[in-house]
Formats: structure tokens, sequence, C-alpha cells
């Protein structure tokens, strides 16, 4: 049995919290916070049209504004009240219930490999630790072979950034790009976020 992700034990203790994760992001957007980081720079990897996997994809933001943009979007989470919310709010993509650990999207009818898979959120930070090779084991195999993963999150959350390019390596995936932001500032010892370019070695 796959281990529970941080994300489900959370849930667990506090019903309620998916709905408030929800709402924070609905009440960002309607503000008029700029929620597109993200999503720009994946869209700067590939060109119109391109095939993109936004692997837990919560309520969907990345990857709603991605399918804006003209690509071809499949989204994955693990919480069915986040894709709920994803499909109520942002039509178009293909939103989908699914524990990244055991993601086979070519049971669903998804069989084509993607040009860019995208994780952000803090995704890999909720990871159970003894999964994080299997998901990104499970990422790699739907990778095109000239596909890249994109994935972001921050320091402090149990996932060191030495560990996860140790994990990276050991899954086959070299890094192309290792960065502080999403707006690509330099990455050094002291930063507190990593923004990470990998593709299949």
């Amino acid at each position: 049995m796959t281990e529970r992700s941080e994300w489900t034990r959370i849930i667990e203790e506090d019903p309620e919290h998916s709905q408030r994760y929800i709402q924070k992001f609905r009440d960002l957007a309607a503000e008029g916070f700029d929620l597109g980081g993200e999503a720009r720079l994946v869209d700067a990897l590939v060109g119109r049209g391109a095939r993109i996997l936004d692997a837990g994809c919560g309520p969907g933001r990345v990857g709603a504004i991605l399918f804006d943009l003209g690509h071809d979007v499949v989204g994955v989470d693990g919480d069915p009240e986040l894709i709920a919310a994803a499909g109520e709010d942002h039509p178009g993509p293909t939103w989908l219930v699914g524990d990244l650990a055991e993601l086979d999207l070519a049971a669903s009818g998804n069989s084509e490999p993607f040009d860019v898979i995208v994780c952000a959120g803090n995704v890999m930070a909720f990871l159970a630790a003894s999964t994080r090779r299997v998901v990104l084991e499970r990422l790699r195999a739907h990778l095109a072979d000239d596909g890249r993963l994109v994935t972001g999150f921050g320091a402090g959350r149990g996932y060191e950034f030495d560990s996860f390019f140790e994990d990276a390596e050991a899954t086959n995936l070299g890094v192309d790009l290792r960065a502080a932001t999403w707006d690509l500032r330099g990455f050094s010892e002291e930063s507190e976020f990593l923004v990470a370019v990998l593709s299949p070695t």
C-alpha cells in the first residue's frame, strides 16, 4: 500500500482544508493577483499546442492558464475536491483524480507522452518520503524523449534540495536548470525556494 502523502494527512485531520485552499485561490484571482508565473515559464519551454501534464494540479490555476495559451492540458491530483473545483472553475483541460505514485494515464486513455510536466505548488514537498522516487519515476515514464519536467518547492518543508537532486539522478532525470524563483532568479546554497527543469537522461 502506498504511504499517504502529507496532503492526505492534513485533510484527514482537517476536512475543511481543501475548501479553504480552493477559496484562497478564488479570492486571489478575484483580487487580481498574478497567479501565472509558473505557467509563463512552462509556456516558454515549448511551442504552441504542446501536450502538458499538470501533476498535482490542485484547483487548476496553472493548467488553466496553459490551456488558455493553446496547449493540450491534462491535470491530475489526488484530492477529489480540488479536481471538482478545477472542473467547475476551469472547463477545457482534462482533470483527473489520481495518485502520482501510481500514475498510469494510458489506463484512462491518455497514452501519448507529454512535452512538459509541471509540478508546482510545493507538490514534491507534500509527497510521502517513501514515494518521492516512485513519483519521479512515474512522471519520467510519461515524458516524451525530449520532454521536460519542471518543479518548484520551498525549503524547510522536509525535502532537502540535495535529496531531491539525488532522487532525480537516481530516476534518470538530469538537471537542465536550477533557479530560486519561477522568474529564474539565480539559485544558491542560501535559496529558500527551488525551481528545477529536468529532462530524461
